[in-house]
C-alpha cells in the first residue's frame, strides 16, 4: 500500500520534476482503501466523480499550493472510471477525464521493433495520434527521448504549462507517451523537455504528421486522412510505366516559385494543381520532381533544411491538398518524385538538434557530426532508432501520398567520412578508411525496404563521386539505387558548352569523355537547379555569343542530352529560356513566352520530349552498350560528333548529329548502317524552333560511298551550333 507522499515527491511533482509521474498521479491503492491524485495548477477545487450511476463525488484535498489535491476514498478496493470536475476562479467549472488513469498504450512488441530499428511503420505509433480508450476520445502522444529526465505534451490546452502534462517513460525503449482525452484535431503542440542537466527545451514531434506553417514552429495534431484517391489504375500499372527501358523526362519544380498568385504569397497544391499539370502534359514532360516538401521554416533552404520530416510544408496547403495534387498528376499520366533529404538536418533549436539533451539523431563529435558545407548536423546512422526513423520516413511518402519516386540528395556526404573536411577533422572508420560504412549499410537496406515494399518505384541518388555500383542491386554488393544524376556529364557539358566555339575544338573530350562510362551506372542527366544559382547565372544567360548563338547553343546542348543514353531531367525554367539566376522568393518569368525566342526554345523542347517519348531507340536500350554506337567523335577540329542510337529492335535506329560551331557544314558525309531514306526528324536549327532555317530538305537517300567504317553513307548539311536527327525509312 501506498504511504502519503513525502515533500520530495510532492516537490518533484509540482516542479514537473517527476521522471514517473504515474507512479503518483491518478488512482492508487492505499491503506484502508483507493487514493486519487491530481495536479491542476490554478483550481480552486477538484472532485472526483465517479462514471457509474450512484457514485457519491469526493471532494480533493489540496495538498500543495501550486495545486497538487487527492482524496482518499476509504473502503474502495476496486479501481473504477471517473472524471475531475474541476473549478476555477471565476465561477469556470470544467469536467475532464484524467489522463493519468489510463494503461499504457503502445505495445512491447512495438517498443522492441524500433529498438531494434526493424519498425517499418513506426510513425504509425509514435508522434500524435487520435485515439479513443475507455469510450474517451482524445491523442496518444509518443515520442523518443531516452536521454531526458522528464518530458511533458504542452499547447494551448494546457497554456503551454509543461508541469499540467507530463509523459510516461516506457522503460529502457526510450519512449515517453501519453494519451490525453478531449484533444481534437488541429491543436498545435510540442513537446517540453527536461535534460539530464536540468535544462529545459521545447522541442517540435519528430514524427508530427502535421506542422504550422512558417515562421511559426509548432506540431499540430491530425487524424488520419480521408482523401479518397483516384490513382488505383496508375499504380497497378506503376511496375509497366517506371521500368527502366520506359522514357523518363523530368521537370524539376520548386513549388513555392513555379508560379505564385497574382496578389502574392505562396501557391497552393490544389490551387496550383491545374495550371502546373497542364503545362508539364503539355510539354511532354513524363514526371515532376519537387524539390523538398516536408516542414522547412528557411525559405532560403530552398527545402533542403528540413524540421518536420513526416509534415508537409503548411506554407503550401494541408496534407490533404498535396494529396490531390500527387493525385491529378497520377490522372494525367505524370509521376511523381519527392527529393528526400536523409543526409542532414538543421540546427534550429525547435528541430531534431540535441534533441532531449543529448546529441540523440546526430553524433556527439562535431568531426562526425557537423556538415561543414552548410552548418548542419549529419545523422548517426549507426543508431538502430535513427535508421528507423529515416526508413519509415521513405516509406511514408510512398505510402501515405503515392509518390513514385524519391531523389535522394546529397549521398556522397553520407558515403564518405572526410566529405568537405581537411585533415583531422574526420575520424576514419573501423578500417583506418574514410568510407562511412554505417551510412553505407543504411542505404543498402534503404533501398532494399523501399523497393520490397513497392517494386515498382523509383529510389534515385544525386551522388557526385566516382563510387562504384551506386544503382546496382545489394546482391550484386551495389548501394541499391534505381538510378544516380550523372554530375560528371552535366559538368563537362556546361564547362564545354560556356566556351567560345573557337575553342571548343581543344575541349572535345568533354564532350565524349561520359560514353566511357555510361554504362556502369544507370544514369539521369540532369540540368537541375543547382546549376542555376550561387553566381552561375542561368544556363541561357552562361552561353557565349549574342542573343542568337545563346539561343541556338542551348537548343544544341539540350538536343545533345536527350539523344543521349540516360534519363532526362531539367529544372524549370530552362525551357523557357530564363535569363536570370532562379530565385526561390519570386516567380518563373511567364512573360517571357510573349518573345518568339523564348517561345520557339519552349517549342523546341516540346519537341524534344515528344520525339524522346515517341523513339524507343531513345530509351529502351538506355543503360546497355547496345543502345548506342558513335559513328564519328574525332572530328574535333570543326566541333562535330554523330552517333547512333538504338532500340531492342535492332533495325529502329536514329542518326545524331550535332554541330557545336557557328560555321554551316555543308556536303558534310557520315557513315549510315545500311541503305535507306534519312528523313531528317528533328532539326534545332528550324525557323519553328528560333533558327536560320538551314537543314535538308526533309531528308537525305543513302548512297554506296564507305565511309566510317560503313558501305552506306549519307552526305547532310550541319547547320550551325545544331542537333540535326535523321530516321531511316
Amino acid at each position: 500500500m501506498r504511504a502519503a507522499l513525502s515533500q520530495q515527491v510532492i516537490r518533484k511533482i509540482v516542479s514537473a520534476e517527476h521522471h514517473d509521474p504515474f507512479q503518483v498521479l491518478g488512482m492508487h491503492p492505499c491503506e484502508g482503501g483507493l487514493i486519487v491524485r491530481a495536479f491542476r495548477p490554478g483550481a480552486e477545487a477538484v472532485w472526483v466523480i465517479g462514471c457509474a450511476e450512484g457514485r457519491e463525488p469526493a471532494a480533493m484535498e489540496r495538498i500543495h499550493r501550486s495545486g497538487l489535491f487527492e482524496a482518499r476514498l476509504a473502503g474502495e478496493s476496486e479501481f473504477f472510471d471517473y472524471r475531475l470536475s474541476v473549478s476555477y476562479p471565476g465561477g469556470v467549472e470544467v469536467m475532464l477525464d484524467d489522463p493519468y488513469s489510463f494503461p499504457p498504450v503502445l505495445s512491447d512488441f512495438d517498443l522492441h521493433l524500433f529498438a531494434e530499428g526493424n519498425h517499418n511503420k513506426i510513425y504509425e505509433k509514435l508522434g500524435a495520434h487520435a485515439t479513443t480508450l475507455r469510450g474517451c476520445e482524445g491523442f496518444l502522444f509518443s515520442v523518443w527521448a531516452p536521454s531526458a529526465q522528464r518530458v511533458s505534451v504542452v499547447g494551448s490546452f494546457n497554456n503551454w504549462d509543461g508541469r499540467i502534462h507530463p509523459m510516461r517513460v516506457r522503460g529502457a525503449s526510450g519512449v515517453w507517451e501519453l494519451f490525453l482525452p478531449g484533444i481534437r484535431a488541429g491543436e498545435p503542440y510540442k513537446y517540453e523537455i527536461r535534460t539530464t542537466d536540468g535544462h529545459i527545451t521545447v522541442k517540435a514531434d519528430p514524427y508530427a504528421q502535421c506542422s504550422e506553417a512558417r515562421a511559426s514552429t509548432a506540431s499540430v495534431t491530425s487524424v488520419p486522412s480521408r482523401y479518397s484517391w483516384a490513382d488505383q489504375d496508375w499504380l497497378a500499372q506503376r511496375d509497366a510505366r517506371l521500368r527502366l527501358d520506359r522514357p523518363i523526362s523530368v521537370y524539376e519544380v520548386h513549388f513555392g516559385s513555379w508560379k505564385r498568385p497574382a496578389g502574392g504569397g505562396d501557391p497552393n497544391y490544389r490551387a496550383l494543381a491545374d495550371e502546373l499539370i497542364a503545362y508539364v502534359k503539355d510539354m511532354g514532360y513524363t514526371h515532376i520532381e519537387f524539390m523538398p516538401l516536408a516542414t522547412h521554416p528557411y525559405d532560403p533552404s530552398w527545402g533542403y533544411q528540413v524540421t518536420g520530416y513526416y509534415s508537409p510544408a503548411a506554407q503550401y496547403g494541408s496534407p490533404d491538398d498535396l494529396r490531390y495534387l500527387v493525385d491529378q498528376c497520377h490522372g494525367s499520366g505524370i509521376g511523381v518524385i519527392f527529393d528526400w533529404v536523409p543526409a542532414h538536418f538543421p540546427t534550429d533549436d525547435h528541430a531534431l538538434a540535441r534533441f532531449d539533451g543529448t546529441c540523440l539523431y546526430e553524433h556527439a563529435d562535431p568531426r562526425q557530426s557537423m556538415h561543414p558545407d552548410w552548418g548542419t548536423l549529419v545523422f548517426n546512422y549507426g543508431r538502430n532508432e535513427v535508421r528507423n526513423f529515416l526508413t519509415a520516413n521513405a516509406l511514408y511518402w510512398f505510402e501515405q501520398f503515392h509518390v513514385d519516386g524519391l531523389r535522394v540528395d546529397a549521398v556522397a556526404s553520407m558515403l564518405y567520412l572526410d566529405y568537405s573536411r581537411e585533415q583531422g577533422e574526420w575520424i576514419p572508420n573501423r578500417h583506418g578508411g574514410r568510407e562511412n560504412l554505417e551510412a553505407i549499410d543504411f542505404i543498402k537496406r534503404l533501398n532494399e525496404i523501399v523497393y520490397g515494399y513497392h517494386p515498382g518505384v523509383l529510389m534515385i541518388a544525386e551522388e557526385s563521386t566516382a563510387w562504384p555500383a551506386v544503382s546496382r542491386p545489394t546482391s550484386l554488393g551495389g548501394l541499391g539505387f534505381g538510378l544516380k544524376w550523372n554530375m560528371g556529364w552535366m559538368h563537362d557539358m556546361l564547362t564545354y558548352i560556356s566556351k567560345d566555339p573557337v575553342h571548343r575544338k581543344y575541349h572535345h573530350n568533354q564532350l565524349t569523355f561520359a560514353l566511357m562510362y555510361s554504362f556502369y551506372e544507370n544514369f539521369v542527366l540532369p540540368f537541375s537547379h543547382d546549376e542555376v544559382v550561387h553566381g552561375k547565372g542561368s544556363l541561357l544567360g552562361r552561353m557565349p555569343g549574342d542573343d542568337w548563338r545563346k539561343f541556338a547553343n542551348v537548343r544544341a546542348l539540350l538536343g545533345y542530352m536527350f539523344m543521349h543514353p540516360g534519363k532526362k531531367l531539367l529544372f524549370m525554367g530552362i525551357d523557357i529560356g530564363q535569363w536570370s539566376e532562379w530565385d526561390y522568393s519570386g516567380s518563373l518569368p511567364w512573360d517571357l513566352l510573349v518573345w518568339d525566342p523564348h517561345r520557339k526554345l519552349n517549342d523546341f523542347v516540346r519537341a524534344l520530349n515528344r520525339l524522346y517519348t515517341g523513339s524507343p531507340a531513345l530509351y529502351e536500350l538506355d543503360f546497355e552498350y547496345a543502345g548506342f554506337e558513335w559513328i564519328d567523335f574525332n572530328d574535333a577540329d570543326d566541333s562535330i560528333v554523330t552517333f547512333m542510337r538504338r532500340a531492342r529492335n535492332s533495325s529502329d535506329v536514329l542518326i545524331c548529329a550535332y554541330n557545336f560551331t557557328p560555321v554551316p557544314r555543308e556536303r558534310y558525309r557520315i557513315g549510315v548502317p545500311r541503305e535507306a531514306f534519312y528523313r531528317e526528324i528533328l532539326n534545332s536549327d528550324s525557323a519553328l524552333c528560333g533558327g536560320s532555317n538551314m537543314g535538308n530538305l526533309g531528308g537525305v537517300h543513302s548512297g554506296r560511298w564507305p565511309c566510317h567504317g560503313r558501305e552506306h553513307s549519307i552526305e547532310i548539311t550541319l547547320p550551325p551550333l545544331s542537333c540535326v536527327v535523321f530516321k531511316p525509312e
